[in-house]
């Protein structure tokens, strides 16, 4: 059994991290409580930018501290302060300050509603020091409803968008700031989940990133329906993978007798003092807790869910969860796979290997069918999922840094793609996601234009980009432990991805732009600074990758 905690096996130092993250979470809880209205957004974005910042810098004091001392464990063996854990907590750190950035993003799109609809709601008067009413009695100048706040969250969930009920919501000075607060407590739980020790953890640090995610993919302002759909089947489905894992934990108990990942290992391996865990119950155990995590990398058939979500959130959610989420989820599944049930590798890896090809396959066909492109996004990602599983069931330490560097590079040019497709909008205010849409853009806008088609390259792994030595060391991994079919199923699978990536920046440079054809908004640099970051970041990975390789390698030795 797990022994209860002791309060001095609790590391503070090392927890550090997580512990900023979420402290800072739970003081914007009390910001949304007490500041007033008009202030949160700056208190928010300051307090979430920079609770971020902050938990950076202690987490390289925590990785120096590491290279010095080596792993630990925090909170009697519930934590564990490792390589893959530093590496992981680290990019999803990075990838979360340009998704909450991204979050904060107000010059994208003023258009309210149409001209009759704001005569419905009254003429917007401003009246004495600056406050604004809904109609046109007393004294007071006519203000434009465009230079009213506005973001990519509804300030009213429950009305229409472009309705008077949603205008006169916005303004009256409504703004959606909660979230900052329930991004933070997802990358707190994102944190935790590739560090935990033993399966409860787990279970908690998956429950701590998934219902702030559940409650954001419905808060869209534009196509709410779509997004509250995004948000219902989300959490239905996230309830089902959540019962599946504990049940598998509950299996792996039975089996043990401990929810300890090192001391399932060492059970399952015949090494511990405690009688050998059952084969039967053990199977079971890695197949339901297997389930649970590929449901939250999106691994084929359990990641249905991904194209209808990653289309209907917000963008900035989407990029968060396409990014951070798939990180966090990867470093949990490498640690259940490498630590608790290495000794059963002959049993879980056919299974695997059939998971892996048939998330390269299906997603790879399906998305080349799409003409939304950031439906043909989220099927890209899921394909992706299949290209990381090809490393993450090698049990060698090359599988596991090349698994971390192809994570790693994946979720820098994935936030990078779906954070510039917000950028693009049509007449209405709603992002111009169509493909004809993109007709001509990098014509028109050519600075546009090359950083989307420089992120696409790297996805379909074209040399000079990181996507290319992403896919080239995970290939070579999967090589040397003789999985040569995945290898090859995998090549296949990204000559056919490159014909639709390939197409969208033929559209860009090639086609003839529509008659309304949507126009490029200039961001605040809280999105420009983010979307450049990772088109360089991308770029510097394919031309100089040495140093993150050897990072990744450096980091790929778990604590058991």
């Amino acid at each position: 059994m797990t022994p209860a905690l002791d309060p001095h096996s609790v590391d503070y130092s090392r927890l550090s991290p997580m512990l900023i993250v979420f402290g800072v979470a739970v003081v914007a809880v009390l910001v949304e409580a007490f500041v007033p209205a008009a202030a949160r957004y700056r208190v928010q974005l300051w307090l979430a930018g920079g609770g971020l910042i902050a938990s950076f810098v202690a987490l390289l004091l925590v990785t120096r501290s590491y290279r010095v001392d080596g792993a630990s464990t925090a909170m009697s063996g519930a934590v564990i302060i490792d390589g893959p854990t530093l590496f992981l907590q680290g990019t999803v750190l990075l990838v979360s300050l340009g998704s909450v950035a991204l979050m904060a993003e107000r010059r994208l799109d003023r258009v309210w509603a149409p001209l009759e609809v704001r005569t419905a709601a009254g003429r917007r008067v401003s009246i004495g020091g600056g406050t604004t009413a809904d109609t046109g009695e007393g004294e007071g100048a006519v203000v434009d409803d465009a230079d009213l706040p506005a973001d990519a969250f509804t300030p009213a969930g429950a009305t229409v968008p472009g309705s008077a009920e949603e205008l006169i919501a916005g303004r009256a000075g409504t703004v959606t700031t909660e979230v900052y607060p329930l991004a933070l407590f997802a990358v707190g739980g994102m944190m935790l989940f590739g560090a935990c020790g033993d399966l409860l953890t787990m279970f908690i640090a998956l429950e701590v990133l998934s219902l702030p995610l559940y409650l954001l993919c419905g808060l869209a302002r534009r196509r709410r329906l779509l997004s509250q759909e995004a948000s219902l089947k989300y959490f239905l489905l996230g309830a089902f993978s959540s019962a599946i894992f504990l049940f598998g934990t509950s299996f792996a108990y039975g089996a043990t007798g401990t929810v300890s990942l090192a001391k399932i290992g060492a059970s399952v391996a015949g090494e511990s003092l405690t009688p050998v865990a059952d084969h039967t119950l053990t199977l079971i155990a890695v197949t339901l807790i297997a389930v649970g995590l590929l449901f939250k990398v999106g691994a084929v058939p359990f990641g249905s869910w991904v194209p209808d979500v990653y289309q209907g959130a917000p963008s900035p959610v989407t990029a968060l969860m396409a990014s951070a989420t798939k990180v966090a989820a990867f470093g949990a599944l490498l640690r259940v796979l490498h630590v608790a049930f290495p000794a059963v590798e002959r049993d879980w890896r056919p299974a695997l290997w059939v998971v892996a090809i048939a998330t390269m396959v299906i997603a790879t066909l399906m998305a080349v069918t799409q003409n939304d492109i950031k439906r043909m996004l989220a099927y890209s990602s899921v394909s992706h999922v299949g290209f990381a599983l090809v490393g993450a069931i090698t049990l060698s330490r090359a599988g596991v840094s090349s698994t971390l560097f192809y994570v790693a590079a994946y979720a820098v040019s994935a936030f990078g793609g779906f954070a510039l497709l917000s950028v693009v909008r049509d007449a209405t205010g709603r992002e111009a996601t169509d493909l004809a849409s993109w007709a001509g853009l990098g014509r028109r806008r050519p600075l546009v234009g090359a950083m989307m088609s420089l992120l696409l390259l790297s996805f379909a792994g074209i040399p000079i980009t990181s996507g290319f030595i992403a896919k080239f060391a995970v290939f070579s991994a999967a090589g040397h432990d003789g999985a040569w079919t995945l290898v090859i199923v995998g090549v296949v699978c990204s000559a056919i991805a490159a014909y639709f990536y390939i197409r969208v920046i033929v559209a860009m440079f090639f086609a003839d732009p529509p008659e309304h054809a949507p126009e490029i908004r200039v961001p605040s640099l809280l999105t420009s600074i983010p979307i450049a970051v990772s088109a360089a970041i991308t770029l510097l990975l394919g031309v100089f990758p040495q140093w993150l390789l050897d990072l990744a390698d450096a980091a790929s030795t778990f604590w058991r």
